[in-house]
């Protein structure tokens, strides 16, 4: 039975009282399956994988310190903090993952 979504604080842009999803630093599918995991709220969640290959994610961005530090990631922290807890924005996969993915 899956695990329901909770209320808490995101562990990456740090918004409160946030749904957030488990998110698996390094994908289950690249043997992060019993690895560590943060919670994350849905619209963090949904960019980080808009934006990074399981690859990218496993290799080099495997920790919160990690992705916070990454500059496409840091524009959209920046953004996302000053939205309220309650915005669900539509995210779309950035041109590079459209260009990869073809």
């Amino acid at each position: 039975m899956a695990k329901k979504n909770q209320i808490a604080t995101c562990e990456l842009c740090c918004r409160e009282e946030v749904e957030v999803t488990v998110h698996h630093l390094t994908p289950k599918e690249m043997g992060g399956t019993f690895m560590p995991t943060a919670n994350l709220c849905v619209p963090c969640h949904k960019q980080i994988h808009a934006l990074f290959t399981n690859e990218e994610l496993a290799t080099s961005l495997n920790t919160i310190a990690r992705l916070r530090s990454h500059p496409e990631l840091q524009k959209f922290l920046k953004w996302i903090k000053k939205q309220p807890s309650t915005r669900l924005p539509k995210i779309t996969k950035s041109n590079a993952r459209k260009r990869n993915s073809r």
